[in-house]
């Protein structure tokens, strides 16, 4: 990683920022962040056939920050500035994070939302040595938080 970031990377962030703004996007991201829920790929299958709209809104933004985190993931923007302006890219892999093992099974591609996966590693990692505890808390509000109401981190 680079020691600091520069203004491309200044750029990048601000047109992810432009991205998630997207009308679509932002009922997409609602939606994962208060309706979404699959305890297994066959259940979300059932819940949410293909097309439909919770499938279409679950492939929105996991592809939106599967591409986010892709730019991080490769060296394209600076990691601690991605890190310290993004928390729901994390949010977002602890709700789906149970169901990536079988999808990439069942695709046959064990690197199906790898960036989102290896950036979301690094970013636990940050985040316990910049702030022991908080991804804990951030945890317990996850499990208890997002189905009551919409816990939709920034």
């Amino acid at each position: 990683m680079r020691d600091h970031p520069d203004h491309h990377d200044a750029e990048l962030l601000l047109r992810l920022y432009e991205l998630r703004r997207e009308e679509k996007l932002c009922k997409a991201r609602d939606w994962l962040a208060t309706e979404f829920h699959a305890d297994s790929l066959e259940d979300f299958r059932q819940r949410y056939p293909r097309a439909s709209e919770g499938e279409v809104y679950f492939r929105m933004v996991t592809g939106y920050w599967e591409m986010a985190a892709s730019l991080v993931d490769h060296g394209l923007m600076h990691e601690e500035l991605f890190f310290e302006n993004n928390g729901e890219f994390y949010f977002v892999w602890m709700r789906i994070r149970h169901l990536v093992p079988a999808a990439r099974e069942a695709c046959k591609n064990p690197q199906m939302l790898g960036a989102l996966e290896r950036v979301a590693q690094k970013y636990e990692k940050w985040m316990e040595r910049r702030a022991p505890g908080a991804l804990e808390a951030a945890r317990e509000l996850i499990k208890t938080g997002v189905q009551g109401g919409g816990a939709r981190a920034s």
